[in-house]
């Protein structure tokens, strides 16, 4: 987890972690103001507050606060009408976030490969996928895009082939808050879409997500049923099977103060991302993640690929090294149909995200690393290569 220390770490320097919360004055002042206003339940005008604001940031018409961008995907699929017996596409390459919601409504997940050009849900495979599935007439009802790492999908590509087959489109926007798609925000991309603002994403609330839309119908859906779908009477009156799923007024303010330095908090990870790829030119077997030519990915994690033939370890022993040092990596998403608890599930494709998490490693983005961080963590990457420690024993 974010802001913890990995059993084992040994205390050289100062901890550099993943990408853990950011957090300063505002963000006190504004949850002690919610606090002593009286509303501590979840409902309160940061609830509110917070809602307009974000759904101004991304573009939207409407958005509604949850308890975690779990909740947000599980009610965009309800609002989709997915229900069980139908499939639904998901990419393998990704958090169990993304899948696990399609299992909570009935249905059952399709997993797709990845483009090695962007990382994110191949066009080429859905095409193809949807093809098929027209000509056996069963099409998916929904397909799950998810901007990986702060890269947003190719939405161009994907709105086409969902509107010509009838698909619904939910964009997954969890890590990708400040990136963009084609000039549009991340978040604003498809019919439904998901943010997160877990501990160690862009913005944190210390938990929670958000459900955004233009339809203001399916806004209410939500809303209502994340509320226990109560009915608007005096007595406690449910039609409907409604979730314990909105966000609490306290939690809502820490986020509004959050969101007030959005633009700031993707800077300093685009130039962190950018001094990672300074310092890693021209080094041997280790390439970065590639940023889609259509948008401006936040670069929410840094990822890199390891070669170990190419580079002298593999990235189990960079991570251990790292390890050693005090600073905390993680490898890249396992892919969903390798996980035991999606075992048997139907995948298009395969070998591009299985590389991916071969070979990748997921390196400190936090929004408060310094320079020196991140030179602390390149230099150390690249004294893990073999190579480079012979050369260093024979220097000395």
């Amino acid at each position: 987890m974010a802001g913890t220390a990995a059993q084992g770490w040994v205390m050289t320097e100062r901890h550099i972690l993943l990408s853990p919360p950011t957090v300063g004055p505002l963000e006190r002042e504004m949850l002690l103001a919610a606090f002593e206003s009286g509303w501590i339940a979840p409902a309160g005008p940061d609830l509110a507050a917070f809602e307009r604001e974000v759904a101004g940031t991304v573009g939207v018409a409407h958005a509604v606060a949850l308890a975690s961008g779990t909740a947000a995907l599980h009610l965009c699929l309800q609002q989709a009408g997915v229900g069980p017996g139908d499939e639904v596409l998901v990419p393998s390459f990704t958090f169990a976030a993304s899948a696990n919601p399609v299992v909570y409504c009935g249905a059952t997940p399709v997993f797709v490969d990845s483009s090695p050009q962007t990382w994110t849900i191949d066009p080429a495979l859905v095409a193809e996928e949807l093809d098929h599935a027209a000509r056996t007439g069963r099409p998916p009802k929904a397909l799950i895009a998810v901007d990986i790492y702060g890269q947003c999908a190719d939405y161009d590509a994907l709105t086409s082939l969902c509107a010509d087959h009838g698909v619904a489109l939910i964009e997954d926007a969890a890590e990708a808050l400040g990136s963009t798609n084609c000039g549009r925000q991340a978040g604003s991309l498809a019919g439904l879409a998901a943010l997160s603002f877990n501990g160690n994403k862009i913005i944190t609330c210390g938990g929670g997500g958000m459900l955004l839309t233009d339809d203001p119908v399916a806004a209410e859906r939500a809303r209502h049923l994340a509320t226990q779908a109560r009915e608007p009477v005096t007595h406690y009156e449910h039609h409907v099977i409604g979730y314990n799923y909105r966000l609490s007024n306290l939690l809502a303010a820490v986020g509004r103060a959050q969101l007030r330095s959005l633009d700031d908090r993707v800077a300093a990870r685009r130039r962190t991302n950018a001094r990672y790829r300074e310092a890693f030119a021209g080094v041997p077997g280790i390439t970065l993640m590639p940023e889609a030519t259509y948008g401006e990915s936040n670069h929410w994690l840094t990822c890199v690929l390891i070669e170990p033939t190419v580079f002298g370890a593999s990235p189990e022993q960079v991570r251990l090294t790292l390890e050693r040092a005090g600073i905390e990596s993680r490898p890249t998403w396992k892919p969903m149909h390798r996980q035991v608890a999606f075992q048997g599930r139907r995948m298009v494709g395969g070998p591009v995200c299985e590389d991916l998490f071969a070979r990748g490693l997921c390196l400190p983005s936090g929004t408060a690393l310094s320079e020196d961080d991140v030179d602390r963590v390149a230099a150390t990457v690249i004294a893990a290569s073999s190579h480079r420690q012979r050369r260093t024993r024979r220097r000395s």
